[in-house]
């Protein structure tokens, strides 16, 4: 069974996460733009784990100060690329065609519809954090560092993915093309699987502070999920076979989330 102490951190954070949603939603009101709550969802996630590691008894040590940078990092560069990415640009499509679908009840439509329904999926998925905070204070141990390595492997792949991908649109010429080299050679969406990566060792790093803890592991499946069927892959996909003429072609030859060879190349 899980610590009382770590669930009543896990219902402070559930809290927490309440209050800055409604604060997030009341801002989207005064700027008339629901898709920054894009640009805090990772950021969200930071200030959780903060207040789960300072809501815990435990001093700063190696275990707590490796996760609190992790998630940080992870955190931080998500939503300071999603904010350059769409600097100046006015609200997402996807929520204008919502507010134009809804009328004059999108101001509060919004709260359930994007932000509150956004604000309970990050405190249900961070679960895993309020889990390895909650713990007892350690050391590193070999499953610590196997994480580490995971979490490396998709920092990399999410990092890398997006840098590759801005750089490529920025070029006039690339405009209608497919990118499919560098990340993009191996995965139709490196940037997805990279995410979903690190919330796998997010979850490795939780349960190296309590083997309780194993019931987390819907954060990472659920987290998975949404990046390939909900929010990610199955959503963009849909627009991309439409706009880009040479996409079927590349998602003929290119492994859609794992990373893998691409199929021309097994038969040289």
């Amino acid at each position: 069974m899980t610590d009382p102490g770590v669930m009543d951190l896990y219902v402070t954070g559930g809290l927490l996460a309440l209050a800055f949603i409604v604060l997030l939603w009341a801002f989207s009101l005064i700027i008339k733009d629901a898709s920054i709550i894009d640009i805090f969802w990772g950021p969200g996630f930071v200030l959780l784990a903060f207040v789960y590691f300072l809501g815990s008894s435990q001093p700063l040590n190696p275990h707590s100060g490796m996760l609190l940078l992790l998630v940080s990092l992870w955190g931080l560069r998500l939503g300071g690329f999603i904010l350059l990415r769409n600097w100046g640009a006015g609200e997402d499509y996807r929520y204008q065609k919502w507010r134009e679908n809804t009328g004059p009840a999108w101001w509060w439509r919004s709260f359930f519809k994007v932000f509150l329904l956004q604000g309970f999926l990050m405190w249900l998925i961070s679960a895993p954090l309020a889990l390895a905070f909650g713990g007892p204070g350690k050391d590193l141990v070999l499953l610590d560092y196997i994480a580490v390595f995971l979490w490396l492997v998709g920092f990399s792949f999410e990092a890398g993915g997006d840098c590759q991908l801005m750089r490529f649109k920025k070029i006039p010429e690339n405009a209608g093309r497919v990118l499919d080299h560098g990340f993009w050679r191996y995965s139709r969406h490196p940037n997805y699987f990279g995410d979903a990566l690190q919330w796998w060792a997010f979850f490795l790093l939780s349960l190296s502070s309590s083997l309780s803890g194993f019931w987390t592991i819907y954060s990472p499946v659920l987290m998975t999920f949404l990046l390939v069927r909900i929010s990610g892959v199955a959503l963009l996909e849909r627009s991309l076979v439409e706009t880009k003429p040479e996409y079927a072609d590349y998602i003929s030859r290119t492994a859609a989330f794992v990373p893998w060879f691409p199929r021309d190349d097994k038969n040289r």
